[in-house]
């Protein structure tokens, strides 16, 4: 994104509207939510993990299959899936040997969804 600051539109008045910023400061997300957000987003801020999530929401896979999906080696995939998995975006199931990883909860597709929708919206 390009941000041009000569098309940044600012008040040409210095005048504080009481009622909107005391409704705002009664209303706003509290200080540990937005850290919770922020950590959450820093997970997200790689498009190998994307890829992953993205995969997942296609089906349950093993790390093996998210391997030769994503053309990556496992300890890759491996170290992402831990990260994913402490941030509780992924579980995972065992079947023996095999170990199958799928989406936490409906909350990630959602997400997911919502920002790919969000980034094609002005192709």
């Amino acid at each position: 994104m390009n941000y041009d600051n000569e098309n940044i539109e600012v008040c040409g008045v210095n005048i504080i509207h009481d009622n909107v910023v005391n409704m705002v400061k009664k209303n706003i997300t509290n200080d540990t939510s937005i850290f919770n957000m922020a950590e959450f987003f820093k997970v997200l801020n790689d498009p190998t993990r994307l890829k992953i999530i993205n995969s997942l929401m296609l089906s349950e896979m093993c790390v093996c299959d998210i391997c030769a999906v994503l053309n990556m080696r496992q300890p890759a995939i491996s170290h992402h899936l831990k990260i994913l998995k402490q941030s509780k975006l992924v579980k995972y199931r065992r079947d023996g040997k095999i170990v199958y990883y799928s989406l936490n909860d409906g909350h990630i597709k959602t997400m997911f969804n919502q920002c790919l929708s969000h980034v094609n919206e002005n192709k």
